[in-house]
Parts: structure tokens; sequence; C-alpha cells
């Protein structure tokens, strides 16, 4: 007994020597297991079956051998699909629930984000939720006192913080929820998809918090699906895919592989819809996007080439396309004008193709369509076209250009006083 107690110490001691002094967060071997019911006590008799069968269980394992570290100072990505298990480590780490094996060590007071209303109260009012969360984020009544007029006005829910909470909407919620997280004062801060809830002003105030995070060197780990984000924000990620770890490291490789995980899905789902677009339009009779072997497709590699295809029957008043790329975020990128004199003489049908090299930004795309008759003038509502996303291709490695676009450019060097020589790069 003595040696077992002894050798427990020594392997505990040797652990923590070894362990990493940076560390805010180690999490090492866990899985987390749930028992699933097999039957409803739907009567008395039912209920007694159900005792007789008590020695029958179905286990469903959501976490398997989970090892990581999150260093302070990390904005840390975990990034998966939906039921990945995403949501079930969060909870693990905040306490919420207990690991079935393995450990998790927090090094630093911490402050959980992770479920929208958790801590709420929907008989109280706004007002007095501020009060209750804040008491259990560790301020006294003084402290939420100095602090309730910017946490309100933060929300932007003014004339809504005597109304009971049952009666916001699932974005006031957040909002508030959001608002009085960002008081807190502890040394890891946990959002779970807290950008799933809320307008697009919203969404911008939280880049501007979380920027504020980075610049100060706050531990964040934050759980989304915008790529995006992960990529603007994060320094370290991780790829979760089917309760097992898929990727640990750059926002960027992580970013790409959930990418190209989910490409079998994106790409028929842009498909289905890019096939879609074009119904009941009486001069377009149908777009696309075509790979390098001349394939439709939805996915496209940076630095590879997209063929445009447009196909369409003529309209007397009909003489030109405007075509616009945007981003999924509403970012108009670029856009041209194909005027159909030049193009085709006899104007009664045709095609236009447009070879465009993908110098853009990993992302979601779409081009959108606009008939234009003389002088500009549009014809109708613009027309959504294709969708297409756009991942990176590792063999490559990274572009030497970065943000949404590459850009046309030439780099010169100045010689003695004869001017500017183009340089070699």
């Amino acid at each position: 007994m003595f040696q077992t107690t002894f050798e427990i110490f020594c392997r505990g001691y040797l652990a923590g020597m070894c362990e990493n002094e940076r560390a805010a967060i180690v999490v090492r071997g866990l899985h987390k297991d749930f028992t699933l019911p097999q039957s409803r006590n739907s009567s008395f008799q039912q209920s007694v079956i159900n005792i007789a069968k008590k020695g029958k269980k179905l286990t469903q394992r959501v976490l398997d051998d989970i090892s990581f570290e999150v260093n302070k100072g990390d904005f840390f990505g975990i990034v998966g699909k939906n039921g990945s298990g995403k949501s079930t480590l969060l909870k693990l780490i905040a306490g919420v629930y207990h690991p079935t094996k393995g450990h998790i060590k927090i090094h630093g007071s911490l402050t959980p984000f992770i479920e929208l209303g958790v801590g709420f109260n929907p008989e109280l009012s706004g007002r007095d939720n501020v009060y209750l969360n804040g008491v259990l984020l560790g301020f006294d009544r003084k402290q939420i006192n100095d602090m309730y007029d910017e946490i309100v006005s933060f929300a932007e829910l003014g004339p809504f913080m005597s109304q009971k909470l049952k009666n916001y909407s699932s974005g006031m919620q957040v909002r508030l929820a959001f608002s009085i997280v960002i008081k807190a004062k502890n040394d890891i801060l946990i959002f779970d998809e807290v950008l799933a809830v809320g307008d697009e002003a919203f969404q911008r105030k939280c880049f501007d918090i979380f920027e504020r995070y980075k610049a100060a060197g706050q531990t964040v780990v934050l759980v989304t699906h915008d790529m995006e984000t992960v990529r603007k924000f994060c320094n370290r990620a991780l790829l979760i895919d089917k309760g097992r770890i898929a990727k640990i490291g750059s926002p960027g490789e992580v970013a790409d592989l959930y990418s190209m995980l989910n490409q079998n899905f994106t790409n028929r789902e842009i498909e289905s819809r890019n096939r879609k677009t074009v119904k009941g339009n009486a001069v377009i009779k149908h777009m696309a996007c075509l790979d390098s072997e001349g394939n439709e497709s939805g996915v496209f590699k940076v630095l590879s080439t997209l063929r445009f295809v447009l196909d369409f029957d003529d309209d007397k008043n009909l003489e030109a396309f405007a075509i616009n790329l945007f981003k999924q975020s509403g970012e108009h990128i670029t856009g041209f004008r194909v005027t159909l004199d030049a193009i085709h003489e006899s104007r009664r049908n045709g095609s236009i193709v447009s070879d465009i090299p993908i110098k853009l930004a990993v992302g979601k795309y779409r081009f959108v369509i606009q008939k234009l008759a003389d002088n500009n003038k549009p014809l109708g509502a613009l027309v959504d076209g294709p969708e297409f996303l756009v991942v990176s291709d590792t063999r490559r490695g990274l572009p030497d250009w970065s943000g949404l676009i590459d850009i046309e450019r030439s780099i010169y060097t100045r010689k003695n006083q004869e001017g500017y020589i183009q340089a070699d790069g």
C-alpha cells in the first residue's frame, strides 16, 4: 500500500516538474462517455421491466484521448463540425462535466461563456440579471453599480432593462450576457459560439473586444465555425473530428483542414444551390464555376484558376452584364462589365467565359450579376450567381501576400541619385 502511494506521489511530482510552466490549461488523456437511456418509464409495469434490464446500457464516447495545452496569453481556437465534441470539451474545462478518464489542470481563474442563458433568471428583469451575474463573477454591489451603465451601453439595451428577461430575444440575451462577461478580470476567458447569435453591429463590437484581448495578452479559448475569425485572432488552434484531435497547430493549417473535411459537403451544397440560382430568369440560362479540367466545382485552391461561364438568351434591351464578386461576409471584392457587342455579332444568344486567377483570401465567395441596358442602366434586380469556396494549397505554402486579394505591384529600389530601379522580387 505504501509502495503504491509512493509511486503515485512520484509520478505526480515528476509530471509537475515536466509540465509547461507557461501553461494556462493542461488537458491530458481526456475521455468523456455518456450513458444513453434505452427505454422510457411510461407506466409502472414498464418501470419494473426496466429495472430488470438495468444491466443493459448503451455508452456513447464523445471525447476520446484528448491532450493539449493552452499557454498563458494564447488566443486559442477550437473548431469542428456540429457533434464533434467541442461544447462537451468546454464544459469539461469549465467544470460543468467531470471526465470519464484523464485530467484537466487550470492555472488561474476562469470565466466561461459557454451557453446562452446560463446564470440568467428569465423571471427577473434585465437589470436584476446584471446584478445576479455580476455576483456570480465575483463582483460586489459597488463594483456592479460602477460598471452598470457601461454594460447597458455596450449591450444597447437601455430601454429594455426593466423588462423580464423571458421577453428578450436570443440576440438580446447574448448581448447582455457578453457585456457582463467581458467585465470579468479572470486569467482565462472561454467563449462558445459567441458570434453565432447577434447582428453585424454586435459582431463588430465582439471583434473590437477580441482585438483588445489579443493586444493585452489575455488568455482566450474561442469555439467558432467562422474560419476567418480563427485566422484573424487566434495564434494557435485545435480541430476536433468525431471526438478525437485531428490537428493542433497554426490557425491557417487548422482552418484549411477544417475546410477540407467539409469539402465534400460544402461542394455538394454549393453546387446544389448554384443549379437553382437562375431558375425563372428569362435571360440568364446557366452560370457555373469550372475547374482546370472543365468540371463544375464549388471548391478552388488559392492561386488556381476558376473559369466563370454565363450562358444567356438575348434581350432587345440588354447591352451588357455587370459581373461582381462578393465575400460571404458582404464585402464587394471586385467587379467588371462585359458588353455584348464585344463578345459576338448576332447578339441573339451567347456565352461569357472568363478565366479568373484565385488570388483571393481563403473563404466563401459569390458572383452577383446585373443586366444592364444602354448607358449602364440596370435591367431588373441583381441575380445571385454561383458560390465557391477558396481553400489553401498546402503544397504551395503560404502566398507572398495577405488580406482579401492579391494586387498587381512593382517593387523598386533607389540607387544613388539616378532614380528608382525595379527590384528583382
